[in-house]
């Protein structure tokens, strides 16, 4: 029968009395007895304090968990934990390594008791397994632990490949040091480290970059374990050297490789020939050719051409024309891609002559010579302004059964504006047009240029009717040609002229006054620019606050500082930001006329705005801040620092010295400043009796500030105001 609820269960059969299973169990029905004799104690276990029955666990089953189950597959993770690996992965590998993994996931990949435990309730974990986990694993944190862990099992021994891909992991998460001691670690274990594992490190360091590490491993694998290398691993060595640009290591690499009695093959030459390329060493580099046709065979094509591309891409165009010699010497017949690579190669470097002998040479073989060959010529001639030559290209192009691109005919319009044949380029952008090409800003520019240059308005105002017609973003357009108008000596003069006609046809916008004004203010005509400025608001439009940038810069130039704060506030109010150039123009200002409070928010509005601003103020607080100790050395410290930075000591400085001393020191110790500097010849004495004026106008200002608030602390102002002091207004 089923027992009733509530009754309590009979105690479990225990085994008889015996020497070996000791006394009896206590229970409700037959009290322990302790003691003897009359004495005794008896201890009876009442029903509420009996021991509840042992829970039974159930062992873990491996086939019980279910790795596809949503719990098993995501888990949520902080941002600061790495993502989990793909699903894709996670099912291609064994149930026991998606079980680990899984225990890493639930644990953020954090080493801890729960991944211990989970761990030991696997029978056993084996060598592939532990590789399994170290490939997958998306933390390298936790690898040396699992690791170690393995490795500490009753008859457990690590196998190469699981040493493999510990370095694996190690060098994917950016622990390259660690993983370079493995070699060390495989031996502590008993493992000889194989040239498997070093050309693992290796091609791992190659991989990331790290020349250095590279060759650290590479003398720890010759020298520390007595491994040589075979002749593709010593290739490999010396090419990622050479790719990190360790030249002289791979030398020494090579010089190894001698020693060791190994014969080099078509990749060890041409892997220290092309490092010796990117040096510009030819004599090395011919040296090791003669070597190369005595001891295997003479370069082909293919490899001459490399060499050729590697010494035209570091400049080093009389080295490729003495290989190119050699190359001829052996008799191998240069193909198209040898001859366009040191085509182009002269062009850029402007030596278009001898790229057209070449391209001779081409056409006397019959080669195929493609436009970009062409290109090149043209672009380079157009250069050399040898325009005629240029467009007797352009007719062999197109005899030839090419079409030019658009490049060319820029180029060719570039040369002809620049020979003063402004017609034919405008001719030939027709040319463009009807090849149902869409020209662009690069090929109207010059033709405008000319046209301004020439002060031949009339056709300058049919282009721009033109480019109405071909749907250009004309004020776009025009704003980049300014801009490169102005950039040009006495460019400013006719892009001026170009703006009066340009106004008449409403023409104008508020980049071209930036750019006008700009260029104004840099060569030093004040005036025109503010009158550009001025000119702007009676034209109806609206400054932005690079021009009122500028036109502060211009302000304070002048000595009007009151214009300048005014074009500062219209910024504010435009809720944007002036340039750095205006806070520390207009800073400047404020200095010379003593508003030297106004001057130190203006630099801690600039601070707080612009995160990278002016070094100069960054250093006019901390000369601020150290003047409130009274300390003069402390002052000059700041001050040498920030001379070491490249600063000048100009009119913020100064002024800092003097709003420091005069907020929590005397004056006495600004004056001890000035005499230091005037020591050190970084203040002339002039200076010097300006600045103490300045001194003294800013501590009476201070004064009186102090004075005023005591007054209206104690309630004077009215008694003051009706005698008719003049206090307050001072």
């Amino acid at each position: 029968m089923p027992p009733k609820p509530g009754a309590i269960p009979p105690p479990s059969k225990s085994p008889k009395p015996y020497f070996f299973y000791g006394p009896r169990r206590p229970s409700q029905h037959r009290p322990t007895l302790s003691g003897g004799g009359l004495l005794s104690s008896h201890k009876v276990i009442s029903p509420e304090s009996h021991d509840p029955p042992p829970t039974h666990h159930t062992p873990f089953s491996l086939h019980d968990w279910d790795p596809d189950s949503p719990p098993n597959l995501g888990f949520p993770l902080s941002r600061q934990n790495p993502p989990s690996p793909p699903a894709q992965l996670i099912r291609s590998l064994s149930p026991i390594s998606r079980f680990i993994l899984d225990s890493f996931r639930k644990s953020e990949y954090r080493w801890g008791e729960c991944v211990i435990a989970d761990l030991q309730k696997l029978r056993r974990v084996t060598p592939n397994h532990v590789a399994e986990v170290l490939k997958s694993l998306p933390s390298a944190k936790v690898a040396p632990k699992f690791f170690n862990w393995a490795g500490k099992q009753k008859g457990y021994r690590h196998t190469y490949s699981a040493y493999n891909a510990l370095a694996y992991c190690l060098c994917k998460g950016g622990f390259f040091r660690a993983a370079d001691r493995l070699p060390e670690l495989m031996e502590s274990h008993g493992r000889e480290p194989s040239e498997k594992q070093f050309e693992i490190l290796i091609r791992m360091h190659i991989d990331a970059g790290r020349g250095l590490r590279l060759y650290y491993v590479y003398e720890k694998m010759r020298n520390r374990f007595g491994c040589k290398p075979r002749v593709f691993l010593y290739n490999r060595v010396m090419d990622g050297l050479v790719r990190c640009g360790h030249v002289d290591l791979a030398l020494r690499v090579y010089k190894d490789f001698r020693e060791d009695g190994l014969a080099e093959d078509a990749v060890t030459f041409m892997t220290l020939i092309k490092g010796l390329c990117k040096d510009g060493r030819i004599e090395e580099v011919l040296e090791i050719l003669g070597k190369m046709r005595r001891n295997l065979c003479k370069p082909d094509v293919f490899a001459y051409t490399s060499m050729i591309k590697v010494l035209v891409k570091g400049g080093y165009l009389d080295g490729s024309l003495r290989v190119w010699e050699e190359m001829k010497k052996d008799g191998v017949d240069a193909d198209v891609m040898a001859y366009s690579t040191l085509v182009i190669g002269l062009c850029k470097g402007n030596r278009v002559q001898e790229a057209y002998t070449l391209f001779e040479e081409m056409k006397e073989k019959g080669a195929l010579i493609d436009r970009t060959i062409y290109g090149a010529l043209v672009e380079g001639f157009v250069a050399d302004r040898k325009v005629g030559m240029a467009c007797d290209l352009l007719k062999d192009l197109v005899e030839s059964g090419f079409r030019a691109d658009l490049g060319i005919y820029n180029s060719l319009i570039e040369g002809l504006c620049s020979v003063h044949q402004v017609d034919k380029a405008v001719r030939l952008m027709e040319v463009i047009v009807q090849e149902e090409l869409r020209p662009d800003f690069r090929t109207v520019n010059p033709i405008l240029v000319s046209y301004a240059e020439m002060n031949r308005m009339d056709d300058f105002g049919k282009v721009l009717t033109r480019m109405k017609e071909l749907q250009f973003p004309v004020l776009d357009d025009l704003s980049k040609f300014f801009e490169s108008l102005a950039g040009r000596d006495e460019g400013l003069q006719v892009a001026l002229k170009v703006f009066e006609y340009l106004k008449v046809e409403g023409y104008s916008s508020v980049s071209i006054y930036n750019i006008l004004i700009g260029a104004s203010r840099r060569v030093g005509e004040i005036k025109r620019a503010l009158s550009l400025f001025d000119e702007m608001k009676n034209c109806n439009v609206e400054p932005d606050s690079s021009t009122y940038s500028l036109a502060i810069e211009c302000f304070v130039e002048v000595g009007d500082i009151h214009g300048g704060a005014e074009g500062y506030n219209k910024i504010m109010e435009l809720d944007s930001l002036p340039s750095v150039d205006a806070y520390r123009s207009l800073a400047k200002g404020l200095c010379k006329i003593g508003e030297i409070d106004g001057a130190m928010l203006l630099i801690r509005d600039c601070l707080a705005s612009i995160p990278s601003g002016p070094t100069e103020f960054k250093y006019s607080l901390a000369i601020a801040h150290a003047c409130k100790s009274g300390d003069t050395t402390k002052v000059m410290g700041v001050l040498n620092e920030m001379m070491s930075e490249g600063c000048l000591l100009d009119e913020i400085a100064y002024a800092s010295i003097i709003y420091g001393t005069c907020k929590r020191g005397t004056i006495e110790d600004a004056r001890k400043v000035f005499s230091c500097l005037v020591e050190n010849d970084l203040l002339k004495e002039s200076d010097m009796i300006l600045y103490d004026d300045l001194l003294i106008e800013h501590m009476k200002k201070k004064t009186a500030d102090l004075m005023v608030s005591g007054l209206k602390f104690f309630g004077l102002e009215a008694r003051l105001k009706a005698k008719g002091c003049n206090l307050l207004s001072a």
